[in-house]
């Protein structure tokens, strides 16, 4: 079983279009992103709620608060914390977040390999 510890962050993006989540885990040198319309934090075990995959950003995200680049709204911190990766492919990831208002097993998993919708699932 894959096991690997990384950081994760989940951004509130205010200030342009509809307030959003990004949820941000590190992967390698850059930040695996994907678009929430509510707050994971809600999430109950066996609860899920859509994803959108986004590009990568930068690893600088991690920590960042404050204006994004060409007027593109503001992000602010929601949470923070230890990501352990215990599966990861291009369909699935599951991983065991740490942070100090979101922990628990979480799961995303694509619809399928052409497209960027993607499930954020509660495990436990």
């Amino acid at each position: 079983m894959l096991t690997m510890s990384r950081r994760f962050v989940i951004q509130i993006h205010s200030g342009y279009g509809p307030t959003h989540y990004d949820f941000m885990i590190e992967a390698g040198e850059a930040l695996a992103t994907w678009q929430l319309a509510e707050s994971p934090a809600g999430l109950t075990a066996g609860t899920a709620m859509p994803a959108r995959r986004l590009a990568d950003h930068r690893r600088e995200y991690l920590t960042y608060e404050g204006p994004v680049s060409r007027g593109r709204g503001r992000v602010d911190i929601l949470d923070a914390g230890e990501c352990e990766v215990t599966a990861e492919d291009p369909l699935r990831w599951e991983f065991r977040l740490a942070g100090r208002k979101l922990a628990g097993l979480f799961e995303l998993t694509r619809a399928e390999e052409t497209t960027d919708a993607w499930t954020l699932r509660r495990k436990a």
